[in-house]
């Protein structure tokens, strides 16, 4: 395995943003600015926009959408590899699912919302430009 840093405590570098492609920028950071409760960067145009908020509850510095073109979405269950998802903490699974479905969401994996008892702590959803996003609990 290769050493990135030499020194203890230094680094290549910081992590800036998580970058989603999509056909809409602003709609998916509409979606994920509800979800997530953060504002809409008011520097955005029609090829990009991004969310602002305290970084640290993010665990980066923000989450940006960039129009493509060329952009589509993930199909689930797929056979190709996944590039990337977010995994976002929920309380319970059921109002996660509710929260989730009423701004847009798509359940994936399972469809029907979660039972009262459910032994699976996390499900699937796409987000409204298709790409898959889990709901966990902690």
């Amino acid at each position: 395995m290769t050493q990135v840093a030499e020194q203890p405590g230094s680094t290549a570098g910081r992590l800036g943003s998580v970058v989603l492609d999509c056909p809409d920028p602003l709609e998916l950071a509409q979606f994920y600015s509800a979800l997530l409760g953060l504002e809409i960067d008011d520097n955005g145009d029609e090829d990009w926009r991004s969310l602002t908020g305290p970084g640290s509850s993010l665990g980066f510095s923000t989450l940006a959408f960039r129009r493509s073109e060329e952009y589509v979405p993930a199909t689930w269950p797929g056979t190709d590899a996944q590039d990337l998802h977010l995994d976002l903490i929920v309380e319970d699974l059921s109002s996660g699912h509710a929260t989730v479905v009423a701004l847009g969401a798509e359940p994936l994996d399972p469809l029907d919302p979660p039972p009262a008892e459910n032994a699976r702590g996390w499900r699937i959803y796409a987000d409204p430009a298709g790409h898959p996003f889990r709901i966990c609990l902690e």
